[in-house]
């Protein structure tokens, strides 16, 4: 359910991007805004399709983002990530082709090697 809703919402997104690209330009910006514009800030402008368009994306885009957020705190385990550190002997350890592995399997297996041994023999 997450993969698909995140499908639509980059979809949604590329689709914002691209209809907002394809919108005339007013010209102004920023500037339009300070002094003398004329009436171009007081006028409203009579709504394109592609304005409707992008405020449809937007919409959705936004529910989507929330779909997101709502999936992602349900998905959440409960607990704190310091709750987790400072349990500190929670991690249990499982014993696989003699090596120890913490719980998640992130830690590499203890090195046989001597820390003060020559990285290259020596050609003698």
């Amino acid at each position: 359910m997450e993969n698909v809703v995140l499908i639509i919402h980059l979809l949604l997104a590329l689709a914002l991007i691209g209809v907002v690209l394809l919108q005339r330009s007013d010209g102004g910006g920023l500037g339009a805004m300070g002094g003398g514009g004329g009436g171009a800030v007081s006028t409203r402008s009579a709504a394109t399709g592609l304005g409707k368009l992008t405020w449809i994306l937007a919409i959705a885009f936004i529910c989507t983002s929330l779909t997101l957020t709502v999936i992602a705190a349900q998905n959440a385990s409960g607990s704190s990530i310091m709750d987790r550190l400072t349990t500190g002997g929670d991690a249990e350890t499982e014993e696989t082709d003699g090596n120890t592995l913490d719980a998640d399997g992130l830690l590499p297996p203890p090195s046989s090697v001597d820390p003060n041994a020559p990285l290259l023999p020596r050609a003698d």
